[in-house]
């Protein structure tokens, strides 16, 4: 089977993007290494101390379906709206309270509203420069 991995790369701020989506989502952490918990043979570049602490790996589970996460060395940090992930609630309620979690520092595209498609929808992205959809399937007209 083939599978279909997000794999959302930070510049030093993975460790708090994982507590934020841990409470805005419930996710779990099933994995978390540090820089400095690689094997040199992966990674042999000169590390900052602060860079050793960085996030090397981790993997978060979003009701089941994971998410990989790291601060990324390689490559400058840059913003994308180009890709999006959704996430849909039971309940309106769910959407505001993840909505209320996450907008600190986000840049709202659409606000809450109501769709065609969703009862309740929202789309920002994040302080750390990732573009969310919330929401609910439509089940109030």
């Amino acid at each position: 089977m083939t599978l279909i991995t997000p794999n959302f790369n930070f510049a030093g701020q993975c460790e708090e993007a994982i507590t934020l989506y841990q409470k805005a989502f419930g996710a779990e952490v099933g994995c978390l290494l540090r820089y400095s918990d690689a094997d040199k043979a992966d990674w042999d570049k000169p590390l900052t101390p602060e860079q050793e602490n960085w996030v090397y790996h981790a993997e978060l589970f979003i009701n089941g379906q994971r998410i990989m996460m790291c601060d990324n060395l390689d490559v400058p940090f840059r913003k994308s709206t180009a890709l999006s992930l959704t996430v849909t609630f039971d309940t309106k309620e769910e959407v505001r309270q993840a909505y209320e979690l996450l907008r600190e520092g986000s840049e709202t595209i659409y606000p809450i509203h109501s769709t065609t498609y969703s009862s309740c929808i929202v789309v920002f992205v994040d302080r750390f420069g990732f573009r969310w959809g919330l929401m609910t399937e439509q089940t109030e007209r």
